[in-house]
């Protein structure tokens, strides 16, 4: 559960790819025929920007439909980052019609890209220096984050701003995504969270202590070994909402293992990816509406 899985676990995940297969997998093409497009998708406008927060100037990439005004969405990446994956799934999101900011939340530490050209998670000095960036994102850190996020968001023009805002994360993410919905109430409508790690824990800054003070329906999707790892995570996190009355969809995906959902991890699993993706558009189609 990302910073809280074993070092062999991040690694089976992300760095278990040679070079030549990991090249392949992140190749426009490549990501184009494991993400295909919606049916109806729509024509998209796209562009890299930076953000000012409180801490500094974020690199982010937002991408929305050619036309129109449409709900945002904030997604929190992975430990690996902002990379071509992530902006190829926000893409996809678009074209669903959304309006995606895709955020490179390392900013304090590393502008884009943050891993050189052959570095991999496997690499024992690459995952120190990743964890050690981690620390830096604090919940009051990701808080201030989240909120320069949104009030960019909210001052694009292909933002609908009467309707509500949706924040996924994946791994580290999942994480980020509570605390932003706790943060900003009056927005955010909508969380989900792919492979989380750390949505429970004994500290008295858990995540899941947050949710009474939330507003947003959820999406948790759990990975096998994640479960099997620490099964108890998820019963919390499914009490925390049941006792606020907010709707949390929970479900362990079987065989998908923690990082199954970016289609370039080593984990990535195209089936439970799919429905995962599927559960996705479905809250956000009922809950951003």
């Amino acid at each position: 559960m990302c910073d809280e899985l074993t070092d062999a676990d991040n690694a089976r995940a992300f760095g278990k790819v040679s070079r030549r297969d990991f090249t392949g997998m992140t190749g426009a093409a490549a990501l184009a025929a494991m993400l295909p497009a919606p049916a109806n998708a729509q024509a998209l406008k796209h562009r890299d920007i930076t953000i000012r927060t409180p801490d500094g100037v974020v690199q982010a990439y937002f991408v929305a439909p050619a036309t129109g005004k449409h709900p945002a969405v904030l997604v929190w990446p992975d430990i690996m980052g902002l990379r071509p994956a992530f902006r190829k799934m926000a893409e996809r999101l678009a074209q669903s019609g959304y309006a995606v900011l895709t955020v490179n939340q390392f900013y304090r530490s590393a502008p884009l890209p943050i891993l050189k050209e052959g570095e991999a998670f496997s690499q024992p000095e690459v995952r120190a220096r990743l964890m050690e960036w981690r620390k830096l994102l604090t919940p009051d850190a990701v808080t201030r984050d989240a909120a320069a996020f949104v009030a960019f968001l909210d001052k694009q023009p292909e933002v609908n701003t009467k309707r509500g805002i949706g924040t996924t994360g994946y791994c580290m993410g999942g994480p980020m995504v509570m605390q932003t919905a706790a943060a900003l109430p009056g927005r955010i409508r909508a969380g989900a969270s792919f492979h989380g790690g750390g949505l429970a824990t004994d500290k008295p800054d858990s995540p899941h202590l947050l949710v009474p003070k939330m507003k947003a329906s959820f999406l948790f999707a759990v990975a096998e070994n994640d479960d099997q790892r620490n099964p108890n995570e998820k019963e919390l996190v499914r009490k925390a909402f049941a006792d606020a009355k907010l709707p949390a969809e929970i479900e362990v995906y079987a065989g998908a293992m923690h990082g199954w959902c970016p289609p370039d991890s080593a984990a990535y699993n195209q089936v439970q990816a799919e429905k995962a993706w599927g559960r996705l558009l479905a809250l956000f189609g009922k809950a951003l509406a």
